[in-house]
């Protein structure tokens, strides 16, 4: 008897991978700035709103028609303010006028680096990510809460007299 080998075939499974496709933000060209032209950005905090201009520059900064150092005298705030320029090396290269309403010098801070951080991805759009990952780009949601009827302020009650 001959010994025939069985062969058995099985056919070959062909898996297609699926096709990622990867989705990148649309390069937006860089608002290049001359001797008169500006680049704006609004930012907000609790009840403060600042309108900033950034312009081609030396590094001078005025709020409300008065030097950083005279409208904020509290160091911190000023470093604070600073975060979003030192973040994208651009201490020296611009000048900002930022007019802020409303709030107290807390809120008007942080609305301040938010719209300076905003006008500065305006003109150099590759910092987007250098900032978003600072934090400069988010605004901070947090509100006063309203005070409710029957109380004394948003959670403190009036004192509860047993007798």
């Amino acid at each position: 008897m001959t010994e025939e080998s069985q062969v058995t075939v099985t056919p070959e499974v062909v898996t297609e991978e699926p096709t990622v496709e990867v989705v990148t933000k649309p390069k937006v060209a860089p608002l290049v700035l001359g001797a008169k032209e500006y680049a704006w950005g609004m930012g907000r905090r609790k009840t403060s709103v600042a309108r900033v201009r950034l312009r081609a520059g030396s590094g001078v900064m005025l709020v409300n028609g008065k030097p950083l150092d005279d409208y904020f005298p509290v160091l911190s705030q000023r470093v604070h303010i600073m975060g979003p320029l030192e973040a994208a090396g651009a201490e020296q290269r611009y000048d900002i006028f930022a007019n802020i309403r409303g709030g107290g010098p807390t809120g008007q801070s942080g609305a301040l680096r938010l719209g300076i951080a905003r006008a500065l991805v305006k003109v150099e759009p590759e910092q987007d990510e250098v900032l978003r990952g600072g934090g400069f780009l988010t605004r901070d949601a947090r509100m006063v809460e309203r005070k409710k009827y029957g109380q004394r302020k948003a959670r403190r009650k009036f004192q509860f007299s047993k007798r």
